[in-house]
């Protein structure tokens, strides 16, 4: 088997597979109101493709870990049968899914009974009007629902991701913990990234990890988790003596490119070395024109040497991808 290393000596075992660029919210920092142009039909990998390339990274290149992303995966067709398919790979894969949960208190038990380990919802307030000021959208009880269901299927830990947005839910930030701790969520901030279909983020605006902990400090005791980070993104620290945490995804002011185990398919088969990288490898191409398992894995792997060393943010030549989030997967 050969694995998935870069020129820096990291070696990618995470995958992330978006499954559709297309989303049922709106939310401001990530795409305008109207939505975007959504990829055509064949654009998007089959069922089967989908399968037979993650297949290709499990068999041939080692990945250990697939998270199912989008746009919204929920509303891809044949998720649940992906899902099982995948687990049917290697039963000691660790399945994830991130979600905006609209549809996952119907789908929930499907999904664990497939083999899904857990998922990651995004929710940024508990109230229902900043809900719909940052989604467009009157559905923040589907997502209250989609949460109790995944926890009550066994999908745990049950995790929260949250972007606090300046003058919007920024103040927002303690309610937010607190909820998630009465419930058992696991709550990660993460600061808003250059992503967004608008090309409209700006440093000074963001909301940065200094002022996350700014804002909760007043309130709770916040103390640095004792386990090793590792590749993980998020900064655990313990909430008032624990066991209950809280993560901070610092990707922008503290960068952890230096341990970054990841590596991203995107629904219409393109291969992306970096959340922020502005080259892509087609598979789908070569897929669909008969190549084989190890030409397929040979790609993959000169895909991922010509990774960067950072995503250079911070470097004055910084260009954001032409893709947004929705397009690439998280």
């Amino acid at each position: 088997m050969k694995l998935l290393e870069d020129r820096y000596g990291r070696v990618a075992t995470d995958l992330r597979v978006s499954l559709t660029d297309r989303c049922n919210l709106r939310c401001s920092y990530c795409m305008p109101a109207e939505g975007l142009e959504w990829l055509l039909g064949d654009e998007v990998l089959s069922d089967d493709e989908v399968v037979r390339l993650v297949r290709v990274g499990v068999e041939q290149l080692g990945i250990r870990e697939v998270r199912f992303t989008g746009g919204e995966p929920l509303v891809r067709r044949g998720l649940v049968e992906i899902v099982r398919r995948t687990k049917a790979l290697d039963p000691t894969l660790e399945l994830s899914l991130t979600t905006n949960a609209l549809g996952l208190a119907r789908t929930a038990g499907a999904l664990a009974a497939a083999g899904l380990d857990r998922v990651n919802v995004s929710l940024d307030t508990t109230d229902a009007e900043t809900f719909h000021q940052i989604t467009r959208r009157d559905r923040l009880h589907d997502v209250v629902a989609g949460l109790e269901a995944a926890q009550a299927a066994g999908l745990g830990p049950v995790k929260v991701n949250a972007v606090l947005l300046r003058g919007v839910n920024d103040h927002q930030a303690v309610e937010l913990l607190s909820w998630c701790i009465e419930r058992g969520y696991e709550l990660r901030f993460i600061e808003q990234m250059p992503l967004d279909a608008q090309h409209g983020w700006s440093r000074e605006g963001m909301i940065t990890a200094d002022e996350i902990f700014a804002r909760l400090e007043p309130e709770f005791v916040l103390v640095p988790a004792a386990e090793p980070r590792g590749s993980a993104p998020a900064e655990l620290f313990l909430v008032n003596g624990g066991p209950a945490t809280v993560g901070v995804i610092a990707s922008v002011t503290r960068p952890f490119c230096g341990d970054c185990d990841r590596v991203r398919l995107t629904a219409d088969g393109q291969i992306r070395n970096c959340l922020f990288a502005r080259e892509e490898s087609d598979l789908r191409a070569a897929l669909r024109s008969g190549a084989s398992d190890e030409d397929l894995a040979e790609r993959w792997l000169i895909a991922m040497r010509g990774k960067r060393a950072g995503h250079g943010i911070d470097d004055p030549s910084f260009l954001q991808p032409d893709r947004p989030m929705s397009a690439i997967g998280g």
